[in-house]
């Protein structure tokens, strides 16, 4: 739901969703955590979840 809301707020574009049960297989939860990056690469995002979205948006509606 978060990327879901961060996608709607940034575009302005409501998505069609449909929440149902979980299917066989589907994993319970997911995460990020970028400290290995961080360390081993000396990499750090430049954008918040909500700029790399609208940006992602960006590039598809020029496709």
């Amino acid at each position: 739901m978060d990327v879901i809301n961060a996608f709607e707020k940034s575009t302005g574009k409501k998505l069609n969703y449909k929440i149902v049960k979980r299917r066989a297989g589907d994993i319970t939860a997911a995460y990020a955590d970028t400290r290995l990056a961080n360390t081993e690469l000396g990499w750090k995002s430049e954008k918040s979840l909500e700029e790399a979205l609208y940006d992602a948006w960006q590039w598809q509606l020029k496709q």
